[in-house]
This record gives structure tokens, sequence and C-alpha cells, in this order.
């Protein structure tokens, strides 16, 4: 079944979860969709996770559409959303209509992702056609700004924002909000006080997806984050299989 936005808002209405992974290729995007992924994410994580970066805040748009254009053609059912890298879209909704436009054109995903309470931004975009999902709680982008990963909205005040902030992405026309590293109580009372579907990552299981990045979910990477369940140690078993094959050709 091919997954749209009016999908996931009736999986919603209908009580039923669904699963969420980044993506950054082509074979993963085919692998993930064909185990029923409903929505693929070609996060700016990839500015770490393939890139080697730091964190999401180098990445540029030049550097994501590939990255898009190779997960959108691999998956023929689940829902390809493209992070709009730091800088592409905070100046303006000029900027983010130029970013979305360019984005949406030469990717072929089906929707972008806006971190924080850009509602301008989301609402231009969505009276552009563009569908977009939102993003709260901690925002990688602005992880400089928060002081470094830690979880958000764990005092009344902080809570009360973030609840704020979501019923304004809703409000803004946004078809699903990512809540990361929100306490589990706050997410599931978000959760019942939006229309639109949430999806957390590290927030409990109370939301109405969840998603993980991919290279924490298969332990590929070297440190994960500790709300991250690995499902294999794809790391190891790369290294022996590397080994293995170095001996191999080393004895003939």
């Amino acid at each position: 079944m091919k997954i749209r936005t009016g999908t996931l808002k009736q999986l919603k209405q209908d009580g039923q979860k669904f699963a969420c992974l980044t993506s950054y290729d082509n074979q993963t995007a085919q692998i993930f969709d064909q185990a029923g992924i409903a929505v693929l994410l070609v996060g700016d994580s990839a500015s770490n996770a393939v890139l080697g970066n730091r964190d999401t805040v180098p990445i540029t748009l030049d550097e994501m559409i590939p990255f898009g254009r190779a997960v959108a053609s691999g998956a023929k059912n689940a829902l390809v959303v493209l992070d709009l890298p730091f800088g592409s879209y905070e100046i303006s909704t000029e900027q983010a209509l130029e970013t979305g436009f360019r984005a949406m054109k030469e990717t072929g995903c089906a929707a972008v992702k806006l971190e924080g309470d850009k509602t301008a931004q989301i609402a231009a975009l969505v009276e552009a056609g563009i569908p977009v999902m939102g993003h709260v709680g901690f925002t990688p982008q602005s992880v400089h700004a928060l002081s470094g990963y830690k979880v958000q909205g764990r005092d009344k005040e902080g809570a009360s924002k973030i609840l704020d902030e979501c019923l304004a992405i809703q409000q803004a026309g946004a078809f699903a909000v990512v809540l990361e590293m929100v306490p589990a109580s706050l997410a599931s009372e978000i959760t019942r006080a939006l229309e639109i579907p949430t999806i957390g990552i590290g927030a409990g299981n109370g939301c109405d997806g969840q998603i993980l990045v991919w290279t924490d979910f298969a332990g590929l990477d070297t440190r994960s984050p500790s709300f991250s369940k690995k499902y294999l140690n794809l790391r190891e078993d790369l290294s022996k299989a590397a080994a293995s094959y170095v001996a191999e050709v080393k004895s003939s």
C-alpha cells in the first residue's frame, strides 16, 4: 500500500502504530520499504552518520539532494520525507519556499521536515502545495543553543511551551510532528491533544509512530543514544566479514 500523508492520519484515527526509519541511499530504502516501514526520513543526520561531521549543522542542501533522490527512487510504498538543513529555511518564508521547491523538484521526495516553531514557513510551504512534517523537543540543528543533547520539557514551563508549539505547528498545516527527547508522559499528552500523528524518538511508546536513525538501530555506529535499541550488530558483522576476506585473499 502506498503511504501518503493522509494514510498516517488515518492510522492515528484507527489506533494503528507505524514505524519509521532514516535512510540515505537507494539500497537501504528498498530494504526498509519492502519490510513495511511507513516513513523513510532522509535525515540531516546524514551529516554525522554518512559524512562524518560532529552534528547535523554543517550539511548543506546541495549535499542533501543526492541522498533524497536515491531514497525516493528506492522506495515504492513508504512516504519519503526530506529534512531541510540548518540555514536553508529560517531567514524568511521566501527562503523556505525556495528551498522547499528545489527539494521537491530535485529529489522526488513527497514531503519536507522543518525543526522548531517555524509556523510562518510551514504555512507558506503548505499553501504552496508542499507537505510539511514538524519537529519539536530536542531539535538537533539547535544543539549548540540547547547546550548539548538534553531532554526537553522536563519542567511545567518547558512542557507547556512544547505543547503550544505542537498545536501551532498543527494549525499551520503540518501533517505530522516528530517529538524528540521529551518525557514519555508529555509525548502521550501531546499525542492525545493533536489530530495529526506524532512520531517519537526517545519520547516513550505513547506516540503514534516511532523513528530511529538506521545506523543506530542496526548497530553500525560506534555509539548510539541510550533510547535506541540495537536490532543487530552490523558494525561487528561487517568487521568480521572484512577480516575474513582479507585473510582469504592473503592465503590465495
